[in-house]
């Protein structure tokens, strides 16, 4: 885990939280695991997943 970033990585991924990017990771299984685990705890935050390699956004739903 990584310092909280103002830019978009050029590489792994990062948690968007609420539209602002937090947290790099090496892995998605990080990310993931990451981003679930603060879901869980904060249900009204809008969590998401950037994928630097494919430029691409994943929210988080927990159900």
């Amino acid at each position: 885990m990584v310092a909280a970033t103002p830019r978009l990585p050029a590489s792994g991924y990062a948690l968007e939280v609420d539209g602002r990017l937090k947290v790099e990771f090496t892995t998605r299984d990080g990310a993931m695991a990451g981003g679930e685990e603060l879901k869980k705890r904060f249900p009204r935050l809008q969590i998401r997943i950037y994928d630097a390699e494919t430029k691409a956004r994943e929210e988080i739903r927990i159900p």
